[in-house]
């Protein structure tokens, strides 16, 4: 049976990735399910296995029940300090990101799972990009439209603008924007096996109210909508964004087009913080990381949750095993 083939990095090694990663890894038949490389030497897997107090697989070639570990023996002698932000860090997790993009250029994996990131800790290492999504755009040579998608449940975002300033936010907004990631939207939806039913958030209060509070709505909006219907998307809008979430949570829509950032970011988290799943989406690769930050004030207990690390990972095996 051919598996599809995840690369999967640890993360910031100053935060819970490593562990989450294990925990990951340690779920029945996990590994059943897909090719698993690990970018990281094996000290540090053995690391994160033991913190997570859990037993390691069995590593080796790539075969249903072990992990294949690619250890470049480019650990440090000390480790960065945990809990902590650092430019050690930050080039850790680079270093093994850059490592997976490699392979996913190479054309051997089909997809990236990363454990969570520390933005700060990317920065002080170089990163100049303003967020994960760009970096692997540049990095993939890609240039197409892009959008960072969140998954709860059964219910998917995407956004226009990200991550910009509020006061840049309306004119971010263009027809050709919406259609764009409507259309980004359906197409990863369809890749993960869904059928999609979208519905379009509006700008402005009460939706604009006719041009009474802005005419984004009007002028942009609704004619990327109305463009994107035109091509056989089902999707529907512009809609009031403080009632829309609650028709998604009803079941009208399964995928829900945003504005910007927090417009879809607050509903999501408040109907589920934990769970959460970050998928960069339109690249030519599936890659996916849990919709959480790095929780060092828990780091070394062996609480953290894997939930959204694993949905992250179920995740990623779909839309690469629907690829093969």
């Amino acid at each position: 049976m051919n598996r599809p083939r995840i690369a999967l990095t640890l993360g910031d090694p100053a935060g819970i990735g490593p562990e989450l990663a294990a925990k990951t890894l340690s779920r029945p038949g996990v590994l059943e399910q897909a090719e698993v490389y690990v970018l990281a030497d094996l000290t540090e897997v053995e690391s994160a296995f033991r913190d997570a107090g859990l037993p390691m697989p069995p590593v080796g070639e790539p075969a249903p029940g072990r992990i294949t570990v690619l250890d470049d023996g480019t650990a440090p002698a000390e480790p960065p300090a945990v809990g902590q932000v650092s430019e050690a860090a930050g080039k850790r997790a680079l270093h093994q990101l850059q490592r997976a993009v490699d392979l996913a250029k190479d054309g051997r994996v089909g997809a990236i799972v990363f454990a969570p990131l520390n933005k700060t800790s990317l920065h002080l290492a170089g990163m100049r990009e303003e967020d994960e999504l760009r970096w692997f755009a540049k990095r993939l040579e890609f240039d197409g439209t892009t959008s960072e998608l969140n998954v709860l449940g059964d219910l998917w975002t995407a956004r226009v603008t990200s991550h910009i300033p509020i006061s840049q936010v309306a004119q971010g907004i263009t027809a050709d924007k919406v259609a764009a990631a409507i259309r980004l939207l359906h197409g990863v939806l369809t890749d993960a096996g869904i059928e999609p039913r979208l519905g379009v958030c509006g700008l402005n209060p009460h939706n604009g109210e006719n041009g009474n509070f802005g005419r984004e709505e009007i002028d942009e909006i609704r004619p990327g909508v109305e463009a994107a219907a035109a091509e056989g998307i089902d999707v529907k809008g512009p809609f009031p964004s403080d009632t829309i979430f609650l028709a998604a949570k009803r079941g009208d829509f399964n995928g829900i087009v945003t504005m910007y950032h927090d417009q879809g970011q607050i509903a999501m988290k408040l109907l589920g913080f934990s769970g959460g799943v970050t998928i960069q989406g339109g690249l030519p690769v599936a890659i996916s990381t849990p919709a959480h930050g790095t929780a060092f004030e828990i780091v070394g207990q062996g609480i953290a949750d894997p939930t959204s690390t694993n949905n992250a990972f179920d995740i990623a095996v779909a839309v690469a095993g629907s690829r093969i």
